[in-house]
């Protein structure tokens, strides 16, 4: 399972507006430049995330982007699920409606609840800040070498 560059990219623009969480909104162009990423897709990405309710959009010169909630409420899982959906390997374990003439008999789905469960425990498990936190970890550690 590999996930999309909508995931990828948005997590990096997440954490790059984490970066700056409680100083006013970022201009997307900002954030692209930091991240290397194209402002054009930027745009539709962060449209999902405010509608889910992750971001926050300032119009005017002194607009931008900001995270709705401190970084320590939003999790990777938050961001990824927004953007990519539910994060599973099968369909059989994200639709309760998927019908498997199989299922009785399937000796795989319990891998692939097991794969989804490990997913869905890890994502959940890190947040915005978590990142700030490692990103602050390698600064350390690079300026001490």
């Amino acid at each position: 399972m590999r996930l999309s560059t909508r995931g990828r990219y948005g997590l990096k623009a997440m954490y790059q507006l984490a970066c700056y969480y409680g100083e006013g909104p970022i201009p997307l162009n900002s954030i692209a430049e930091e991240q290397d990423l194209s402002e054009n897709y930027l745009e539709q990405l962060v449209a999902t995330l405010r509608k889910e309710g992750l971001l926050n959009s300032v119009r005017g010169a002194q607009g931008g982007y900001m995270l709705a909630k401190p970084p320590e409420d939003i999790t990777v899982g938050n961001i990824l699920r927004t953007l990519e959906g539910d994060l599973a390997p099968a369909d059989c374990v994200i639709d309760e409606e998927y019908e498997c003439a199989k299922e009785e008999s399937c000796v795989t789905k319990l891998v692939w609840m097991r794969i989804r469960d490990s997913i869905d425990e890890v994502i959940d498990s890190i947040t915005l800040k978590d990142m700030l936190d490692e990103s602050e970890k390698i600064v350390t550690n690079k300026t001490k070498n």
